[in-house]
């Protein structure tokens, strides 16, 4: 038995709509918004801000249900592999209702803090009032998109995502006419909630046995959830140190920075589908004891990811002199990029690797390490780079030269990861 492209990119596909659905609703959002004013799209800037931090700590909910769902799927027990869902959505809703809770409290103080003035400060918090609804409703969510996967199903998915981002988008321009910034939340609230529907209907319709919590299920994936919530986490202080010292160097460094971190960001959604695809064909490989496919899975998703980031690295190299100016046309800014774009170029084609090997050790649950080395690469490589770079008055380039490093060290480290075996533990 082998693991063809068709079976890859049958799963890549879908889950690439999937990831990119929620960044293009949230430019057409940020677009209506800038229509009301400077104000407003501070407020909502500040809203989103609060709202995706503390829902991409909790990914493990899609990811971590994945790579359990995988491995039952793999070794045949497909009914385990979709109660696995159950409880996931039981960990999303309880967990959601204490953050939305958080919110609703803290909401005002929190946008205050980012915002540093109260007019803006107080209408983010009522914006984030009424999308707070949507926390719990999107980490269930993130619980259906995890035992989809599991069960190599990411079309799916993608349909219930289509189904709650388009009525979503058709309904921001109509509702923010008529309640202004407001309108947003509701408009967000709602698409969430078709979406969500979507999934548990579908959970409804395959699962066959309890309905209950099991705490033992449930801890086993809070277990496998608080390393890669750590992961996440050293993720997040990488890139808001990198904006931290992009700031002190300017304006032009700050709004190059976010140029390229945008760019960078897009890049990882289109990597990261094949990413997916690894996860879910490890764990299933795995689940059936067959440590040999696992293996090729790796080859195979790592090869085909390079050729993408090669590609990729090649559009961003040729287009050196045109892109940043579909962004802007400050000749400052476009001066600054010019220097570490040539690095972000080496790290697309790095990234290639990293992704795909990501993805592997993610779907055969080696989640302790990743944890481990992700933090290891922000404390020894991104880390010391950046803040070298303020010292010496390295600019955006020593910024950049940072997040290199951090790339380089997780290279080093799954590539000997995945040639070790250590991470293909088979269930027995």
């Amino acid at each position: 038995m082998t693991v063809s492209a068709r079976q890859i990119f049958a799963l890549a596909l879908p889950a690439l709509g999937v990831l990119s659905a929620t960044p293009l609703y949230l430019l057409l959002d940020t677009a209506v918004i800038g229509r009301l004013g400077a104000a407003e799209l501070a407020a909502l800037a500040v809203g989103t801000t609060v709202q995706s931090t503390v829902t991409t700590q909790l990914t493990f909910l899609s990811y971590g249900t994945t790579a359990r769902a995988s491995r039952l799927y793999g070794s045949g027990k497909r009914e385990e592999a979709v109660a696995e869902g159950v409880q996931a959505t039981w960990v999303g809703l309880g967990v959601g209702l204490v953050i939305a809770a958080a919110i609703w409290v803290l909401a005002e103080p929190i946008a205050l803090a980012l915002s540093g003035d109260a007019a803006t400060a107080a209408a983010s918090a009522q914006w984030l009032h009424i999308a707070a609804f949507a926390i719990p409703l999107t980490l269930v969510v993130m619980a259906g998109n995890g035992w989809l996967r599991g069960v190599q199903d990411t079309r799916r998915p993608l349909w219930f995502t289509l189904a709650g981002v388009i009525p979503g988008a058709v309904l921001i321009p109509v509702l923010v006419g008529q309640f202004g910034l407001p309108g947003s939340a509701v408009a967000n609230v709602i698409g969430v909630a078709i979406t969500t529907a979507c999934f548990l209907i579908a959970l409804a319709r395959e699962h066959r046995g309890g309905w209950r919590p099991r705490w033992s299920i449930m801890r086993r994936q809070l277990v496998m959830g608080r390393d890669l919530i750590l992961r996440s986490m050293s993720f997040q202080v990488a890139f808001v140190s990198a904006a931290a010292v992009a700031a002190r160097f300017g304006t032009s460094s700050l709004a190059a920075h976010q140029i390229m971190l945008q760019l960078w960001n897009f890049i990882t959604l289109v990597l990261d589908s094949l990413a997916i695809a690894a996860q879910a064909l490890t764990g299933a490989a795995l689940g059936r004891g067959t440590v040999g496919i696992a293996k090729q899975v790796g080859q195979r998703v790592t090869v085909y990811s390079l050729i993408f980031a090669g590609a990729l690295g090649a559009v961003f190299a040729l287009g050196a002199g045109v892109i940043p100016r579909l962004f802007t046309t400050d000749t400052s800014v476009l001066d600054t990029i010019a220097g570490p774009w040539w690095l972000m170029i080496i790290m697309i084609i790095l990234g290639g690797a990293v992704f795909a090997l990501d993805g592997v050790l993610l779907g055969a649950g080696d989640a302790a390490f990743l944890r481990t080395i992700t933090i290891a690469s922000v404390v020894f490589g991104f880390l010391p780079g950046v803040w070298i770079s303020f010292a010496v008055d390295g600019g955006l380039t020593g910024i950049w030269l940072g997040l290199l490093a951090f790339i380089i060290i997780r290279l080093v480290a799954v590539v000997w990861r995945f040639r070790s075996m250590a991470w293909a533990v088979v269930d027995t």
